[in-house]
């Protein structure tokens, strides 16, 4: 009872206690959830439709695209340029798969099971050409030699996981050309619905004939607009403003850009760094023209070309050795020879030159039965990273084996019998030892480069003191307009992404820290001038503005060129007036006529001359896009074709479905796609 009357003399405080408690679990679950929803948001890459992309999602996506390249292309790994490329096309396939997705379910249209089996079973899709199941005899794809392996890979499952694991990566090759297959369908699909909404008619196709075969000989008064100084142009902001409202339509930008200034200081080896590089390729090729094994010395030397013993042809090596590998003798070894375009230095040892199979089949020996046949090229050895001896001895064995020789090789450990049974394609093989050293900065060079843009970047915090002090470190500062979240570099730097990333996270007139980015050699720093907001672009863009400047000055030489030619109703009088007279052939109305003196095509002209009857003077002076234009039309003729009606209906229909295929942007544009790879990217 004690205990209850200090429980209850202190009601007031516990409740108040308590009472904070709630709050703060409160609080804490709500901050929980915040974060969470904050970092739901982080890991979303993209948004279309109300649809959301997480990161792992497009990563998966990334991963079955890049296995398919290493498959197809038999590499090992990709690089910056074509993983970003690779990411580009993940990401558009899967912006025009879900468009065409969303679109297609509101009109009912699906790809069934059953015409993806007809589809298979015709074998005559361009894609399943690619796949590993075409029958060698017929060239074509073979539903059965699928069913054969799923059917196989099905069973290794349970029966042999090892061999289910080597099958796997051809399965997983399938299902993503059968994904990819039922995509194409679909979209060839609606584009054939949509494109039956246009309609070509019996008319239209007789005038699109005479569009393309009615043809006239004209003589042309030109007048350039080069023949008027731009100087001698006024441009007001009012006219600047009159062109941007009249094209305003193709100024809307459907993502916001940023423009940036830039200063990028690419590292490059001193004159001491290059001295001292060069002694010691010198040392390593003094000893690679003594030592009769050259493997160490190649290795040692730190050259990106491994020596590997073996006769290769010669185009295992560089553009640059293969250009030189010829002028040195065998046994000979070549001068120290710079190439500019890698940044190397360059020695060539020819070990051996011989006519060699470039095939060579043959068979194993075990216990006195010969196995079966096999075939070896040279390009399945001639660009591996390295090769132990006993490879080595094997290759060499090959390529110096008669056909129908036997022969036995004691190799470490064991012992190996073949046979050679045929030898095609003799070519000129080489052994040779490349030293081929990449002419670097040191450590002390970099360092000395990286304190001095520090502390240009440290001093200079505002885009002003930035660029008065760049001339003063001997920088140049540099721009890029309308930088994009989605193209994955500035300024085309390798490893540039961080810099990218706080372009699109950064306020207008800041300064982005030090970046170390490119190959591992360059600096950069970047200001960020302007944010321009998705729609139609602000007209105080420096590159917009330069652009209606342009199309202003074009109009006002245009008005002042026609006044001058309105008072020509004859060529002679065009020439009085000061125009070039050019002769120009088979100008028809469906191509625009090309005028050389003026370096432009011109369809306003086209069009004024198939208006024009035979022998007629041009109406009125035509305004182009290289200068004014009048001219008589000397010989209008039809070409002596017959009209095909089949033909060019059919013709008029691929325009109309070359019409139908503009809908992507169309769609692009409704589906509100929000794009953020950059922030991973």
């Amino acid at each position: 009872m004690a205990v209850l009357g200090k429980i209850r003399s202190k009601g007031a405080l516990l409740v108040s206690i308590i009472g904070l408690g709630l709050f703060a679990f409160i609080a804490e679950e709500a901050f929980r959830s915040c974060e969470s929803t904050k970092n739901n948001e982080r890991q979303q890459i993209a948004e279309v439709l109300g649809e959301k992309l997480t990161y792992q999602e497009y990563q998966d996506l990334i991963d079955e695209y890049t296995e398919v390249i290493k498959m197809t292309q038999g590499q090992e790994t990709l690089n910056e340029d074509q993983l970003n490329q690779v990411r580009d096309m993940v990401w558009n396939q899967y912006i025009q798969s879900s468009l065409i997705a969303d679109e297609a379910k509101k009109l009912g249209l699906k790809v069934t099971d059953d015409e993806i089996r007809d589809i298979l079973n015709q074998g005559t899709n361009p894609m399943l050409m690619q796949t590993p199941f075409v029958n060698q005899q017929t060239g074509r794809f073979d539903a059965n030699i699928l069913k054969q392996f799923m059917s196989e890979y099905k069973k290794a499952q349970t029966s042999n996981p090892q061999q289910a694991e080597q099958m796997r990566t051809i399965y997983r090759y399938w299902t993503f050309m059968e994904k990819n297959l039922r995509q194409q369908i679909l979209a060839q699909k609606y584009q054939t619905l949509l494109g039956s909404t246009f309609f070509s008619n019996k008319i239209e196709a007789k005038q699109l004939f005479n569009e393309d075969n009615t043809e006239a000989n004209i003589e042309l008064g030109v007048f350039p607009y080069a023949s008027i100084n731009d100087k001698d142009i006024e441009v007001s902001e009012s006219d600047l403003k009159a062109k941007y409202d009249e094209l305003k339509p193709r100024f809307k930008q459907s993502e916001e850009t940023r423009d940036i200034k830039y200063v990028s200081v690419k590292v490059t080896a001193s004159a001491n760094d290059r001295a001292a590089i060069f002694n010691d390729v010198k040392n390593f090729a003094a000893k690679l023209a003594t030592e009769n094994d050259p493997s160490e010395i190649v290795r040692k030397s730190g050259s990106s070309i491994a020596y590997l013993g073996v006769p290769v042809l010669k185009t295992a090596f560089p553009t640059d050795i293969q250009n030189q590998i010829d002028s040195v003798s065998v046994g000979s070894t070549s001068a120290i020879k710079e190439n500019t375009q890698d940044n190397t230095l360059n020695v060539i040892k020819v070990i051996s030159k011989q006519e060699l199979p470039d095939s060579i089949q043959y068979a194993i020996i075990n216990d006195g039965k010969e196995g079966e046949p096999q075939w070896i090229t040279t390009a399945q050895y001639q660009n591996v990273p390295s090769m132990d001896v006993n490879t080595q001895n094997y290759i060499n064995a090959l390529n110096n084996t008669a056909v129908g020789e036997t022969r036995t090789l004691d190799l470490t450990g064991d012992t190996l019998t073949f046979k050679v049974l045929d030898r095609k394609g003799m070519k000129t093989k080489y052994v040779a030892a490349i030293i081929k050293k990449s002419i670097d900065f040191s450590k002390e060079t970099y360092s000395a480069a990286y304190n001095k843009f520090s502390q240009f970047v440290s001093g200079n915090q505002n885009i002003e003191s930035l660029e008065k002090a760049a001339k003063k470190f001997g920088y140049q500062v540099l721009e890029s307009p309308s930088v994009r979240s989605g193209q994955h570099l500035i300024a085309g730097i390798h490893g540039s992404h961080e810099a990218l990333k706080w372009t699109f996270e950064s306020e207008e007139n800041t300064i982005s820290p030090l970046y170390e980015c490119g190959d591992n050699d360059n600096l950069l720093v970047l200001a960020l001038t302007k944010i321009n907001k998705k729609g139609y672009m602000d007209i105080n863009n420096a590159m917009l503005k330069e652009y209606l400047k342009t199309e202003v000055i074009k109009d006002k030489k245009a008005a002042k060129l026609i006044e001058k030619a309105k008072g020509a109703k004859s060529i002679a009088d065009a020439k009085k007036q000061g125009a070039q007279i050019v002769p120009v052939q088979q100008v028809t109305f469906s191509s625009p006529a090309f005028v050389a003196s003026t370096g432009a095509a011109e369809p306003a002209l086209s069009g004024a001359v198939a208006g024009t009857q035979n022998g007629k003077f041009s109406k009125a002076p035509v305004k182009g896009n290289g200068g004014v234009y009048v001219f008589n039309v000397k010989n209008k003729l039809s070409r002596a074709l017959q009209y095909n009606e089949k033909e060019y209906m059919q013709r008029q229909a691929q325009r109309q479905m070359q019409m139908a295929g503009n809908f992507m942007q169309e769609l692009y544009l409704k589906a509100k796609v929000k794009d953020n790879r950059y922030m991973f990217f």
